[in-house]
C-alpha cells in the first residue's frame, strides 16, 4: 500500500478573470507596404488584417505581461499574493534563462509563486490553461496565472511578402481558480512534428555565434538579417482548415457539447479565411459569436486567444457564463482545444 498522502485539490477549475494589453502604437497596412510589393486590398483579402500593434522598447515582454496580469487579477477579485503559479507562453523572450515568468511573478507581488515559461507557439495559451487546470485539481496551487505574450515584431522579416503583414504584439492573461462545477473541459491536444518545417525560425541562434556570414540571410542592402519567423502559407492554411476543424469537433465531443450549445467561438487569430472556413466546417449556428480580433490586432501567437476573449467580454459581444470553444494551433505543428465557461 502506498504511503503517499493523496492530494487535496478543488473538484474542478475555471477561468475567473481575464486581462489584455495592446501596445500603444497602431500600425496600418500602409506601413507594411513600404517594403513589400503588395496592396492593402490584398492583405485584407488574404488575412483580414487592417492594423496591428507593435511594441516600443519600453513595452517589453515583462511589462506587457504585468499590465495584462494586473487586469486579470483584479477581474478575478483576488490578490497577487494568492497566485500559486505563473505560467508564461512565449516564443519571443530572447533570454534563454532565467524564465521571464520569474520576473513577472516577483514584480506582480506574488508570494514566491512557482513560475516557468513554455514554448508552444500559437497553441501556448491552451497548453498553459491545461497545466493550470491540472495544478488546481491536483492541489499544488489554488490560483494560477496563465499568460500568453509576444513581441513578434522582433521576429518579423519586413521584406518577406508572405509574413511581413501577419504579426503583432501584445499580452493576454487569465486567472484560473477552483470551481464546484466543470468549467474547463477536457483538452484535445497534440503535435505533428513531421510538419515542423512549415512554420519555423529562419536560422537558429548559434549561426550568429559561429560567425559564418555565408550561412546567414541578408536583406536587400546586404546586411545580415535578424532571425525571423517564416512559414509555408498554403501548407499551413490547408492543415489549419482541414485538420484543426476535426480537433475542434473532438473538443466539443469530449466536453459533451454540440455546436448548438455554444455561445462563443474563440480560435487562434491566424487568418480570417481560416476562421471562416472552420466556422463553416463545424456548422456553427448563427447565434454563435465568433472572435475576429485579428482585424485590428494581427497574429499575436500565444497572446491571441486571451486578447480576443478579453475584447469580446469588454465590448459585450460575449458575456460572463457563456460557453466558448477555444482552439490554438501553430508552429510545431502543435494544437490544443477545449471548451470553457467565460469568466
Amino acid at each position: 500500500m502506498s504511503k503517499i498522502r493523496p492530494s487535496k485539490g478543488a473538484p474542478y477549475a475555471r477561468i475567473l478573470g481575464v486581462g489584455g494589453y495592446r501596445p500603444t502604437r497602431v500600425v496600418p497596412n500602409e506601413v507594411i507596404l513600404e517594403k513589400i510589393d503588395s496592396s492593402d486590398e490584398w492583405i485584407r483579402s488574404r488575412s483580414g488584417i487592417e492594423t496591428r500593434h507593435w511594441a516600443s522598447p519600453e513595452e517589453t515582454i515583462a511589462a506587457m505581461s504585468i499590465e495584462a496580469s494586473g487586469k486579470a487579477i483584479a477581474d478575478a477579485g483576488i490578490t497577487a499574493g494568492q497566485i500559486g503559479a505563473v505560467v508564461v507562453s512565449t516564443v519571443s523572450h530572447f533570454s534563454q534563462t532565467p524564465a521571464i515568468a520569474t520576473e513577472i511573478a516577483d514584480k506582480l507581488g506574488t508570494d514566491k509563486a512557482a513560475a516557468f515559461d513554455i514554448s508552444a507557439g500559437c497553441a501556448g495559451f491552451g497548453y498553459g490553461l491545461t497545466l493550470a487546470k491540472g495544478m488546481i485539481v491536483e492541489g499544488s496551487a489554488e490560483y494560477v496565472l496563465v499568460i500568453g505574450v509576444e513581441r513578434l515584431s522582433d521576429l518579423t522579416d519586413l521584406e518577406d511578402r508572405a509574413t511581413a503583414f501577419l504579426f503583432g504584439d501584445g499580452a493576454g492573461a487569465v486567472v484560473v481558480g477552483p470551481s464546484q462545477e466543470p468549467a474547463i473541459g477536457p483538452t484535445v491536444w497534440g503535435s505533428e512534428g513531421d510538419k515542423a518545417e512549415t512554420i519555423k525560425q529562419t536560422v537558429p541562434w548559434d549561426r550568429f555565434r559561429l560567425g559564418d556570414v555565408s550561412q546567414l540571410p541578408l536583406d536587400s542592402e546586404g546586411n545580415i538579417k535578424f532571425p525571423a519567423i517564416t512559414q509555408e502559407g498554403q501548407a499551413v492554411f490547408r492543415w489549419a482548415v482541414f485538420e484543426m476543424a476535426k480537433v475542434a469537433q473532438q473538443a466539443l465531443d469530449a466536453a459533451g457539447i454540440s455546436p448548438d450549445d455554444l455561445d462563443v467561438f474563440i480560435p487562434h487569430q491566424a487568418n480570417v479565411r481560416i476562421i471562416d472556413s472552420m466556422v463553416k466546417t463545424l456548422k456553427l449556428p448563427e447565434h454563435v459569436t465568433v472572435a475576429r480580433d485579428i482585424r485590428t490586432t494581427g497574429n499575436t501567437s500565444a497572446a491571441s486567444i486571451p486578447l480576443a476573449m478579453e475584447r469580446l467580454l469588454a465590448t459585450g459581444e460575449a458575456k460572463s457564463g457563456d460557453t466558448a470553444l477555444v482552439i490554438g494551433f501553430g508552429a510545431g505543428l502543435v494544437y490544443a482545444a477545449t471548451v470553457v465557461t467565460l469568466p
